[in-house]
């Protein structure tokens, strides 16, 4: 039975103390296009804690920029419950984020978020709702994370963010995550500085959340794990490259880092990758490029600067081989990201 007020004995967890006078009360700001999953990721710890110790520890409500029902990046239409207005100093707002951010991120909750955090709320963002505190100047000196998928045009827009790649972060009363099943991290934090660890890792058994991961752990696979490969020496090389996009280095001198030939190094990445290293190396670069092209207002010869491309013919050459179309075209094909 999965009723509230049907709880087994055995999964209840007893929490010391008397209970709070009011419960804790976070505040879903969705935009549009969010993620479902990570905002069920983040509402779901709180009604489960509230379950298994008997106690109203916590409440929510859903909010949206008009009060309007907002649909998620799946094409699911939530009802929310107000739209952006005063809130006590002691919600948390957690706004939720998805495809297409920029656009969600419009002035009328810029102007909001800054308002609120001048009265001292609590503010953390889902998923790419790190996008909208840090469009704010909310993140400005403070450690955040965001989707790996955004990572690049947040760094490029926001440098005096400290972008980590952690799946979330906490700094002062900012919250951040990564997306997907990060809330989940995040939400059992909270529940463990608030209430204890036995109380968090109850939670986590009902949520059949088997390995807990704290702010120390990063958000994507390995290399090995992401090219299906063992090899030590070629991950290595490839996060060399990844951490060399703007100045690529030379495949000599890759292949000298991991004591190998430039032919060994040849043939490792013939017989893994199917390819070059040149031509896996320039994939990455051009991904990169993809996504600020997409992600950021920034001009087709800076994004091409910041790929490691020192031509923009070059750069147009390489992209409208490796993806069919010109980086002008990319851009306009996607509209653009600046603000209504």
């Amino acid at each position: 039975m999965d009723r509230d007020d049907d709880v087994s004995p055995e999964i209840m967890v007893e929490v010391p103390g008397t209970a709070p006078d009011k419960p804790k009360r976070f505040v879903f700001v969705l935009l549009e296009r969010f993620s479902m999953l990570s905002f069920a990721c983040a509402i779901e710890p709180l009604r489960i804690t509230n379950r298994i110790s008997g106690r109203e520890l916590y409440s929510w409500k859903l909010a949206g920029e008009s009060g309007a029902p907002v649909t998620c990046s799946n094409g699911i239409a939530f009802r929310v419950e107000s739209d952006l207005g005063e809130l006590s100093r002691d919600d948390i707002v957690l706004i939720c984020g998805g495809t297409e951010v920029q656009r969600a991120t419009t002035r009328r909750l810029l102007s909001w978020l800054r308002r609120e955090a001048r009265r001292g709320v609590t503010m953390g963002g889902l998923c790419t709702g790190s996008y909208a505190l840090a469009k704010a100047g909310l993140l400005d000196g403070k450690r955040a994370t965001i989707h790996w998928e955004n990572q690049d045009g947040f760094g490029e827009e926001f440098d005096e963010v400290n972008l980590t790649k952690s799946i979330f972060v906490t700094d002062g009363n900012r919250y951040s995550t990564a997306g997907g099943t990060a809330s989940i991290d995040l939400m059992l934090k909270i529940v463990a500085d608030d209430y204890g660890e036995e109380l968090a890792s109850a939670v986590a058994d009902q949520l059949i959340y088997s390995s807990i991961r704290t702010d120390q752990d990063t958000q994507r696979l390995s290399v090995p794990t992401r090219i299906g490969v063992r090899h030590p020496k070629l991950s290595r090389v490839i996060q060399i490259m990844e951490q060399h996009i703007e100045e690529p280095i030379s495949p000599a001198r890759l292949a000298a880092e991991v004591g190998m030939s430039t032919r060994q190094l040849e043939r490792l990445f013939r017989r893994y990758l199917n390819r070059s290293p040149k031509r896996y190396y320039m994939e990455l670069r051009l991904q990169k490029a993809r996504n600020l092209l997409m992600q950021t207002d920034m001009s087709v010869i800076n994004v091409a600067l910041a790929c490691g491309f020192t031509s923009p013919s070059h750069f147009s050459k390489c992209y409208r081989a490796h993806y069919k179309t010109t980086p002008y075209r990319e851009r306009g094909a996607h509209g653009s990201r600046a603000l209504p």
